[in-house]
């Protein structure tokens, strides 16, 4: 054997540390270091709303019950008003709130307190805020149904807590030092149970007949920092006790943070990205970290209080509350389908439970029940796109059941729950909801004031409504129910007027009402849509695109309406327009970015000759309207309903119809995306050219295999697997241009 001298061990050493240097300085090296996607996260993104509402400063861990956020106008404004512990559901409406005051406070007055947007820090794992008027450095880090602030005093003056009346809440320090509260809102009852590290002293003073204001004083001026932690519940106190026991036993704060902090960094790091801009990165993981405030899981140690039949329900599937799927079935819903099925399968799960516990399949359902905002029942397509995708743990029958229900005997008035109106079985009959003309007096009392009846808008959410229904009805074998429901689906038709070139509203007696359908119909355009105007509803037939193609003459008409669409005039001043059309935002030519039913509009260039069109179309659009800063979001965010486009488009897919389990391709982001699955696979997308010039596909192939069009299935992506894409800065006029490349199931699927 050679022996093995001190020389060649020197030389050795020498050769490894030649190694590290290169590998150190070699781009592969580099890239295969992890990264925590996490710090390009900044909850401040989209925090001022040039249109609508803004963003939060929200604070939490995915899909969890607590969720936190400094109570302020926007990051504008320069007062916050208070800290809740929780809030109830997206946007807004806190509970429990609290402020730390310093000093002799008036106690009979509201305090609040001036903050330096500077000094704050903002993480999904972790806040902190200076409030000016008091000296104080308030920190927050959250649990799954629990929270633990720290309160860090400035000076020397008198130290105090300003508990918040809201909603009648009933606040209560207890002998132990424990502090307790009651909430009631919207017919149920939240509870919160807390612990300080420092005992204080308890008062109450009456401000008014039916108002109280609860302080708690350390009258200590040298205390420098109280630490407070609390356990939420929708139970009772004794179960939001449990709750804090069980997450947050010692007090330690760091702990409790790095746990948060972990939790964000795995579902964050699900999606790996290479190349892009430090901007592209700060929008994409924004985005990504907002698709997991909602739905909340209010389950609590294998239990949960439903205020659908108000009772308590044991050893059940996790119950989710909080959601908007008007907003959300488009991209939020099937982004899940792909990063947390299980997830969603609970989900769904829970919409199923509601409709038992309440009779009704809910549209918007909040922790207290179900609300009626927008119009349609876009949970039966949500649900048919859900059950295509493998998300099956769920009564697939109960489910069909609700959603019959919901198609016959509920109404399709806007901003209405229950059965259905004279007006709807008048709909029913005619095959579209019928209009009023210009002035025309209303004759049904269920329609909403506002409102209105916005015609056009729910015979084309019927359309496709009932086109997810017929759809599981095939596919259940229920052929009575498809046939039916096929025909109803086609309804959408019937509003389509050719001279016109626009989906356009009828009379009950069949006539045409002519208006102008950029301008008409109101406020929002309610009468016969629904915060947008007709440019944007021409298109809301994702479900039968092909068939919307042969009602306006062909492949070329429709690629030359698109065309015409992103650069028709406004045909008036922008003020004009935001006077009445305020939803309408994101403007490009008359499409809106910044409203749910524009989603699918730029990815439907796929299906004509020029799917480079696509391409170009969403790079400009989130280049131009979700940039890395306060005003990042170019309309409502509606908690991940938008942020979930920003995700899949960034990525270079989308989910053109939901129901239909397949994706388009656009132009990604990022040079490498790979995302790791729940089933141990990978799906990857190499776009090795890719970069903010070379945004144009010469080429693509999934798993070595060429493909002839913009197209791959769920199944495909489910799978694993690579689709390489070969990036140009200029179009190749010619892949996927043909009719053949187009996949057979929008063909054969109405």
């Amino acid at each position: 054997m050679k022996k093995f001298s001190y020389i060649s061990g020197i030389n050795y050493m020498k050769f490894l540390v030649i190694v590290l240097v290169f590998l150190s300085s070699n781009s592969a090296y580099t890239q295969m270091k992890i990264i925590d996607n996490l710090k390009y996260v900044d909850p401040q993104i989209g925090g001022v709303a040039p249109f609508l509402e803004p963003t939060k400063t929200r604070i939490h861990l995915p899909n969890s019950m607590v969720r936190m956020y400094p109570d302020r106008k926007d990051y504008k404004d320069d007062q916050i008003k208070s800290f809740p512990l929780t809030t109830r559901k997206h946007r807004s409406d806190p509970l429990f709130s609290l402020l730390p005051v310093s000093g002799n406070v008036p106690e009979n007055l509201v305090p609040i307190s001036a903050w330096d947007q500077e000094l704050e820090i903002a993480h999904p794992y972790y806040y902190s805020t200076w409030l000016e008027d008091f000296n104080i450095t308030l920190e927050f880090s959250p649990g799954e149904k629990t929270g633990f602030y720290r309160f860090n005093y400035g000076d020397k003056e008198l130290r105090k807590l300003f508990l918040k009346k809201l909603n009648g809440v009933d606040w209560q320090l207890n002998e132990d030092g424990s502090l307790t509260g009651t909430e009631s809102f919207e017919g149920m009852k939240a509870y919160a149970y807390g612990v300080f590290d420092v005992k204080g002293d308890f008062t109450q003073v009456k401000t008014g007949k039916n108002s109280t204001n609860s302080w708690i004083t350390w009258n200590n001026t040298e205390l420098k920092q109280v630490n407070f932690k609390y356990g939420i519940s929708f139970i009772s106190i004794e179960q939001a006790k449990n709750n804090l026991e069980k997450e947050i036993p010692n007090w330690d704060f760091e702990k409790v943070k790095n746990n948060a902090k972990d939790k964000w960094s795995n579902v964050l790091n699900q999606i790996e990205v290479e190349g892009g801009t430090e901007a592209h990165r700060r929008s994409f993981y924004t985005a990504l970290y907002r698709s997991y405030e909602r739905m909340i899981n209010i389950t609590e140690e294998g239990k949960y209080y439903s205020n659908y039949d108000k009772k308590i329900h044991k050893g059940e599937q996790n119950f989710y509350s909080d959601d908007w799927v008007w907003d959300t079935f488009l991209a939020l819903h099937p982004l899940r389908y792909i990063l947390q099925p299980d997830m969603e399968s609970d989900m769904i799960a829970s919409y199923v439970r509601m409709y038992q516990q309440s009779g009704w399949m809910p549209q918007f359902p909040q922790i207290h029940g179900d609300v009626p905002p927008m119009n349609g029942f876009h949970s039966t397509i949500m649900i048919l796109d859900a059950y295509r995708k493998g998300i099956k743990n769920f009564d697939i029958n109960v489910a069909y059941e609700a959603m019959k229900k919901n198609a016959l005997e509920g109404t399709m008035v806007p901003w209405r729950l229950g059965a259905a109106s004279p007006l709807d079985k008048l709909a029913l009959k005619l095959g579209y909801f019928p209009a009023l003309h210009p002035g025309e007096t209303e004759t049904e009392p269920l329609v909403d004031s506002f409102e209105k009846r916005q015609a056009v808008a729910v015979t084309l959410a019927q359309s496709y409504d009932d086109w997810a229904l017929a759809q599981l009805a095939k596919d259940l074998g229920k052929e009575q129910d498809y046939e039916y429901f096929s025909k109803t689906a086609k309804n959408y038709k019937n509003l389509y007027w050719k001279e016109k070139g626009f989906f356009m509203p009828k009379d009950a007696a069949g006539n045409w009402i002519n208006i102008d359908p950029k301008f008409d119909g109101g406020m929002g355009g309610r009468d016969y849509y629904d915060e947008n105007n007709g440019w944007t509803y021409l298109w809301n037939v994702q479900q039968d695109i092909l068939g919307l193609q042969k009602l306006m003459g062909g492949r070329d008409t429709f690629e030359a309406r698109l065309d015409r669409m992103f650069r028709e005039d406004l045909g008036r001043s922008v003020y004009a327009l935001n006077a009445k059309f305020p939803d309408f935002t994101g403007i490009v030519g008359q499409f809106s970015m910044g409203n749910e039913p524009s989603f699918h509009i730029p990815y439907l260039y796929n299906l004509t000759k020029s799917p480079w069109k696509t391409q170009k179309r969403t790079r400009m659009l989130l280049n131009t309207w979700f940039k890395d800063n306060i005003f990042g979001i170019p309309g409502d965010e509606d908690g991940g309903g938008m942020s979930a486009f920003v995700v899949f488009s960034s990525m270079g897919f989308y989910p053109i119809t939901p129901g239909i389990p397949i994706y388009t391709i656009g132009s990604p982001l990022f040079s490498k995306i790979k995302i790791n699955l729940p089933n141990g696979k990978v799906f990857a997308i190499n776009a090795p050219n890719c970069s903010e010039k070379n945004k144009y596909i010469q080429k693509a192939s999934l798993n070595g295999k060429n493909l002839e069009g913009p197209w791959f299935t769920h199944e495909d992506l489910v799978n694993g697997g690579t689709l390489e894409l070969e990036m140009g800065s200029y179009p190749n006029k010619t892949w996927g241009t043909s009719e053949e490349s187009i996949p057979q199931i929008f063909k054969t699927s109405n």
